[in-house]
């Protein structure tokens, strides 16, 4: 499966994953962030419902502290 994450190929040999998985994947279990997927912003209720298929687009916000 090839999908698009903040607009770089990402590569996972499973024909879909979930969103919640996925996360896992990409290591951001321990962050605040927000996820649009195909266009639209999905809640974190729906995280393990959600199903990543090959061409899903994902952008990726991680917010970030500062001072």
């Amino acid at each position: 499966m090839k999908i698009h994450v903040n607009g770089l190929q990402k590569y996972f040999e499973v024909e879909q994953i979930s969103l919640s998985k996925l996360i896992e994947e990409l290591a951001l279990t321990e962050k605040k962030f927000a996820i649009e997927y195909n266009g639209e912003i999905i809640s974190k209720g729906n995280f393990t419902q959600t199903l990543i298929k090959d061409g899903d687009k994902l952008e990726i916000v991680v917010a970030v502290g500062g001072g």
